[in-house]
């Protein structure tokens, strides 16, 4: 049998996001790869209660720790939102499975949230009639993420929310690996209007020409905005001490340590970065405007997983473009779509270390963002 563990090493970076919305952009997974899915039980209710931070904390672990147990080898990943989604190959699925099942265990009794996961063979995929095909979209020298298209992500999601495929929760007091995710920088409030998250699906059974043609057009409106309406200032977002999501912080990164010592320990953490960067100060290899600037450009704002997503800072006037054509599209049978305008955006990030360029910041509206779009895009048929 054929290795397939260096496919996704082997695929090229796409640098121009325009280019995603062809489907010679992307490469069929192998059938022996397997995939993961997560996602938060009732993240509806908690949106309501003002725990979204909550909600993106526990959907960015799914891929934080798999990042951490991968050694440094690359696997495609999506963050959305409320879950996240990923793949790998046969030598590391029972790893895979064992960490989704910790988080489950963790989110459970770390948070009281529940946390759906399952994992599915890419040929039972295919047998159902769908297809998982990636790209590497390079957000910048260090940072690449994956895109996913052919219907398969979401036809595993589905399975999962009707209790296929399922895994079981790990052992009582089971801990996740998830060293580098944190939650530190302010909201970023829109600059040009307000900050947009839009989730766009095909329409199911038509023909995807159709729909990949809407989704250059909504691309090419997007791109037409200040700095293609990424929602992050370019020298990076703000910073206040003590943090917002202190106490999230604490929680995720705590393990068997006290909260009260874990918040002690964080706010000494966060009191020195606030002074270095407040200050400008550089130590070693750590400059803070450097750091700033990528977090701004490793910035993952938009997105395609059998569809589009998109966090844009965004205009009225670009903002009722898109809304125009999405409506055509999906009076026309194209697609459906949630859009859900908010005043700010939200970071979730994941530091390996600070001297390098590497770290990822996964973006999200900060009122309810894709999952409040999704829940809006559902409940408007075509």
């Amino acid at each position: 049998m054929k290795d397939t563990t260096g496919f996704y090493d082997n695929l090229p970076r796409i640098a121009q996001f325009s280019e995603l919305t062809s489907p010679a952009s992307y490469w069929s997974l192998p059938d022996d790869w397997v995939v993961g899915t997560a996602d938060i039980v009732g993240s509806t209710g908690l949106i309501a209660e003002g725990q979204y931070k909550l909600v993106n904390m526990i959907g960015a672990s799914v891929i934080s720790a798999h990042i951490n147990a991968s050694g440094g080898q690359a696997f495609p990943y999506i963050f959305g939102g409320d879950g996240a989604a990923l793949a790998v190959d046969p030598a590391r699925a029972a790893e895979s499975a064992r960490i989704l099942g910790v988080l489950k265990r963790w989110a459970d009794e770390e948070f009281g949230v529940s946390l759906r996961v399952a994992q599915v063979p890419v040929s039972e995929i295919r047998a159902g009639g769908f297809d998982v095909s990636v790209a590497r979209y390079r957000a910048s020298g260090a940072v690449d993420y994956a895109m996913f298209s052919g219907g398969g992500l979401s036809w595993a999601e589905a399975r999962m929310k009707a209790g296929e495929n399922a895994l079981p929760a790990a052992e009582p007091g089971a801990q996740p690996d998830l060293e580098g995710l944190s939650c530190r920088w302010s909201n970023a409030t829109a600059r040009n209007g307000c900050i947009l998250s839009l989730v766009v699906r095909p329409a199911p059974d038509r023909p995807r020409a159709a729909f990949d043609r809407v989704m250059h057009d909504i691309v090419e409106l997007a791109e037409g905005l200040h700095r293609s309406g990424h929602p992050l200032p370019p020298d990076g977002p703000g910073l206040e001490f003590p943090p917002p999501g202190l106490d999230l912080e604490a929680h995720v990164s705590r393990g068997r340590t006290s909260m009260f010592r874990r918040r002690l320990e964080l706010l000494a953490e966060n009191l020195i970065a606030w002074v270095f960067f407040k200050a400008g100060l550089k130590t070693g290899e750590f400059e803070p405007a450097h750091y700033k600037a990528m977090v701004s450009t490793n910035a993952d704002f938009r997105k395609f997983d059998d569809g589009l997503k998109m966090t844009l800072d965004c205009d009225a006037g670009t903002q009722w473009r898109i809304r125009s054509v999405l409506d055509t599209a999906r009076k026309g049978g194209i697609l459906r779509y949630g859009m859900v305008e908010q005043e700010a955006a939200m970071i979730t990030c994941f530091v390996p270390s600070i001297h390098q360029d590497d770290h990822i910041h996964l973006v999200d509206g900060a009122s309810g963002g894709y999952a409040k779009a999704t829940e809006m895009m559902r409940a408007r048929p075509v």
